[in-house]
């Protein structure tokens, strides 16, 4: 195959557009000489004089008037190839894969998509469950975005802080802890049973490694799958829930639970979202990365 660029595509287009080598020279913003000279080149590159005197002007070849429309179809394309993207929220169509726990999905979710129906119609949210904590659907397509708390060990990840927060107890309004109508002790907080919170079934965490400081232990008679399905089963029992304070207070005025400090000191919780490189200049993306952490924000406010 010759030796051939998009220039020399370019070139050629402006020979066909122009008809003349003075004129495609104007059209390129060249000399003369160059034209011609790149002229000589489409000639070999082709097999074909392209442009032959009649007279004392030069008149295309056929295989020059053949070439013209697929030629400039052909740099139309190229251009809108490299042009920046625009993004057309009112009429792009697409679905955004988030893959997230379920107090994103139950509570940050829905406002979410809120704005999804104001400024952008026919984009749909479908949510995954991090059922892994690893990046193989960011890598794969699978997913667009992950929330939550993540160990980023792979260096081609992108991330982006959203927000920390802490451990609160949550009970039921009206719960005989919160009656009391003073702090929570260590021992007020182990007498009742609890509701643990882990999508792998795991019966420890922070807290219970904060108690054993303390020489203390909860008694977890129930683990749920997430932060939301606990909260709720705690806010129709007399069990005690353990979650973040944001995704509690986030639920707050949907449920009739009661936030209450622990009693004990646990690690920070860093929540950030992450996203593959092959999605970072995607528009449709940056715009939704842009209300993510608008929202996060706005809620942890």
């Amino acid at each position: 195959m010759p030796r051939l660029d998009l220039n020399t595509l370019i070139d050629l287009d402006a020979l066909l557009t122009e008809g003349s080598v003075a004129g495609a020279a104007r059209r390129l913003n060249i000399s003369a000489p160059a034209m011609s000279r790149r002229l000589a080149h489409l000639r070999d590159a082709l097999g074909d004089p392209l442009f032959v005197l009649a007279g004392r002007k030069l008149v295309p070849t056929e295989r020059a008037l053949n070439l013209q429309e697929r030629v400039r179809a052909a740099v139309e394309d190229v251009r809108g190839l490299l042009v920046p993207q625009t993004l057309d929220l009112a009429t792009v169509k697409a679905t955004l894969v988030l893959r997230a726990n379920d107090g994103f999905t139950g509570v940050w979710g829905i406002r979410l998509a809120e704005r999804l129906v104001a400024e952008a119609p026919g984009v749909r949210l479908r949510f995954m469950p991090r059922a892994e904590k690893n990046f193989e659907f960011l890598r794969s397509g699978s997913a667009d975005l992950e929330l939550g708390v993540l160990d980023i060990d792979a260096p081609e990840i992108h991330n982006r802080a959203l927000f920390d927060t802490r451990f609160v107890g949550v009970v039921r309004q009206g719960h005989p802890l919160i009656v009391q109508g003073r702090p929570v002790t260590v021992d007020d907080f182990v007498r009742w049973p609890h509701i643990g919170a882990s999508r792998r079934g795991l019966a420890c965490g922070p807290v219970d490694d904060a108690l054993a400081v303390l020489g203390a232990e909860r008694r977890l008679t129930a683990v749920a799958p997430g932060f939301q399905s606990a909260l709720t089963m705690a806010c129709a029992s007399d069990f005690i829930a353990t979650v973040p304070e944001v995704f509690a207070r986030w639920t707050a005025p949907t449920l009739p639970l009661a936030i209450f400090p622990l009693p004990v000191s646990t690690p920070v919780v860093h929540v950030t979202m992450a996203w593959h490189p092959r999605r970072h200049a995607d528009p449709l993306h940056r715009w939704l990365r842009e209300h993510v952490l608008a929202l996060s924000r706005e809620l942890t406010a």
